[in-house]
């Protein structure tokens, strides 16, 4: 019985799984919005909207150090702009973040629970998420578990995301679906429904380490998900594309997909964001004018 709620709650969904429906509403919605939105207000905007992320195998609390003090540095010489949203870590490297970091605005956001694979015990899950949150994390970043999904136990995949939005307290958790791997507009329409059922504050496309990254046509299926959880819930969930995005056209045809589907609603960075390293500085050469590489 238990596992009826989680398909009655994906078979109350209304949300198309029409691949090539998908794939056209995408081109008409670049075709008739992407010129538009091209444009230095957006832009800047966008840059807002980053969470500029360091994810190496190389990481130190040095060279994390030196990456907190950059944002502080573009606080520092261009007062004129709105710096980035968040700074994106490995758990272990909360602490060194908020020790540095000095910009209010900035939030400290943590990948947690296993990531990138989402392949541990959920116990080990659970405290990383914990440990993260105590050391100064404002936004956790998880994977959805991709086999249990696949095998169908919604239930442990839903458990599991309960579990650790539990030991996020009031830190805002984001669901990575991987969108890559479930490859299908069904397949992302359902776990899209499961991660906000289970209390996701974000859903987000892709860790950006496995399987092709973020895509429109997953953003689309995801924002029309978050369109219609809001319309029967009344409770915003936000929207990250992440993996792959990098040039300014590229986040500007997210920036469309959520616009045309959301609304002015969700465009503030408390509601969308861009998982990203490279393009805050190709954003900042199309916005000054020359090549940037501040970051």
């Amino acid at each position: 019985m238990a596992q009826d709620k989680y398909r009655d709650a994906i078979g109350r969904s209304a949300v198309t799984t029409d691949d090539a429906f998908v794939a056209a509403e995408v081109k008409r919605i670049l075709d008739e919005h992407l010129a538009e939105n091209s444009n230095e207000e957006v832009y800047k905007f966008l840059f807002n909207c980053i969470d500029l992320t360091t994810l190496k195998s190389t990481d130190s609390p040095r060279s994390v150090a030196d990456f907190t003090e950059k944002v502080n540095q573009f606080e520092t010489e261009h007062p004129e702009m709105k710096n980035v949203a968040a700074i994106c870590v490995y758990p272990n490297f909360a602490q060194v973040v908020r020790a540095v970091l000095e910009v209010s605005e900035v939030d400290i956001a943590c990948v947690s629970g296993g990531f990138p694979s989402s392949q541990t015990f959920t116990e080990v899950k659970v405290a990383e998420t914990a440990l993260a949150v105590d050391g100064g994390a404002d936004e956790i970043d998880i994977v959805l578990n991709q086999g249990n999904f696949f095998d169908g136990d919604y239930e442990e995949v839903c458990d599991e995301i309960m579990e650790q939005k539990a030991a996020c307290r009031d830190a805002r958790l984001k669901v990575i679906l991987e969108s890559g791997a479930l490859m299908t507009a069904k397949n992302i329409r359902d776990a899209s429904v499961l991660a906000m059922y289970s209390g996701a504050d974000f859903i987000k496309t892709s860790t950006g380490k496995d399987v092709p990254g973020a895509s429109l046509e997953a953003a689309y299926v995801m924002c029309q998900c978050i369109k219609e959880y809001y319309e029967q819930s009344g409770r915003m969930v936000g929207f990250k594309p992440a993996g792959g995005v990098r040039t300014p056209q590229e986040a500007v045809s997210y920036y469309c997909i959520v616009k045309e589907i959301l609304g002015d609603k969700w465009l503030t960075n408390e509601y969308f964001r861009i998982g990203a390293s490279g393009l805050a500085n190709n954003l900042l050469t199309v916005i000054f004018g020359k090549e940037t590489k501040f970051f």
